[in-house]
This record gives C-alpha cells, structure tokens and sequence, in this order.
C-alpha cells in the first residue's frame, strides 16, 4: 500500500497540446513501479489524476490550467428533458457487466469508431496492440460495460475503473451507425446509474476543457463538479 506523500512523480518533457492548438503540455505521472492499491488510486482520482492503460497522471503545465478535472455528484443528478428522451429511446438495450480482457468483438467496435469518429485523435490509428495497452492490461478496478440491443448486437462499450467511493469512466466506444440512438449520453446516463446502484457517490469524467467543442457536453450532465485550486466546486454556469 503507498500514501500519496510516499510516491514519487516524474514529468514528461514539453510536448504539443492534444486539445488546444498551438499550446503546448507537460504530463505528471505516478511512479509506474509504484504499488498502487484502490485506496491509493481513490485519493489520487480525488486530487485530479486519469488512468490510461497502466499509467495514472494529470496536466502539469506551467502555464495553463484549462484541463480541469470534473466530476458528477450522482445522488444530485437530474434529468434534462433531451436525456430521458435517449434513456426511453434504449429502452431495448441490455447492459452486462464483463471483466477486463481482450474479445475481438470489442476490438472491432473499438477500431470502427476510432476510425470513424476520432482520426484526429490520440488513438488513430487503431490497433489489438493499442487497444490492449489502453483498456485492457491496465488496473484490477477495470470493468467492461457492454451495451447490446435485443437481438444481442453489440452496440458500445464502456470501460470504467470502480473505486471506493466513484466509477471512474475510461473511455467509450460505440457503433457509429446507430446515431438516432446517441449512445455516448446513453453510456454516460447508465453509468450515473450504475454508480447510483453501487451506491457510489461520484462518476469521474476525466478532463473538460472550455474551449474544447469535443469536451463540452460533459457539463450537458448537472450538477456537475470541477476540481480548481484543490477543491471541487459545483459549475457556475
């Protein structure tokens, strides 16, 4: 088990920002040969820090605070109108909780909606390697959730980390060809769900950047918090 005062940290070097052009980055990363226990990993999401397959960070640049962590406090989440349009809209799908390991049925969803959806993304060009090293060989914590419709096709996955007190979302992917559907506010809207079943007081939605368009529907899910200055405060908005 390690404390959080017991870790040690290491910073990339200066790096192209993957959200803001013309910026540029620096990332903080948890010792990778650190033991990290969910306790430890749940006061680490709580001061702002994302995993990405086995690597825990968060932003650490000089001069730029816009990657601010957020938060949903799921007890006080509340339905817009436009959201309980898309849950009555997935009425059919059937939600299965799967352990963190390699299907070639994930796999090909994954690919087709990188492909299609995100070219100019981190994540382009898909491969089984990447996807593995991203979701699949990452934390314990780790669970897939699939989304399948009544004749058991699969519509999207979403990887989330269950921690002590919150279900931290990872990534997810879903079919492109099923826009009528809007699967990405329905994965988020199960989740908020989810944690409410678990009886888990937040859903972790990584980072949200104010002038970045592919962000802003996080704070479309109210109320919502924002980790600034080493609080979590509620989005004036």
């Amino acid at each position: 088990m390690s404390s959080l005062t017991d870790l040690r940290f290491f910073t990339t070097p200066s790096h192209d920002c993957s959200y803001i052009d013309g910026k540029k980055a620096v990332t903080l990363f948890v010792d990778p040969a650190a033991e990290i226990d969910t306790p430890t990993y749940t006061e680490l999401s709580a001061v702002g820090f994302r995993r990405s397959g086995t690597h825990l960070y968060r932003p650490y640049c000089e001069s730029c605070s816009a990657c601010i962590p957020v938060r949903i406090p799921v007890a006080n989440f509340v339905h817009q109108r436009r959201q309980r349009r898309i849950t009555r809209r997935n009425d059919d799908v059937r939600i299965d909780l799967k352990e963190a390991r390699f299907s070639e049925e994930h796999y090909v969803l994954y690919a087709r909606y990188i492909n299609e959806r995100h070219q100019d993304g981190d994540m382009f060009p898909p491969s089984p390697e990447q996807f593995r090293s991203f979701l699949v060989d990452g934390r314990p914590e780790a669970v897939f959730v699939e989304m399948r419709d009544a004749e058991d096709r699969l519509l999207a996955i979403a990887v989330v980390d269950r921690l002590e007190d919150s279900l931290s979302a990872i990534y997810t992917s879903f079919d492109p060809d099923c826009g009528r559907r809007s699967l990405g506010v329905f994965a988020v809207l199960s989740l908020i769900s989810m944690a409410r079943d678990l009886h888990l007081p937040y859903l972790y939605l990584g980072y949200w950047i104010k002038q970045c368009q592919k962000m802003s529907y996080k704070t479309d899910y109210q109320p919502i918090e924002l980790f600034i200055d080493n609080r979590w405060l509620p989005l004036d908005r």
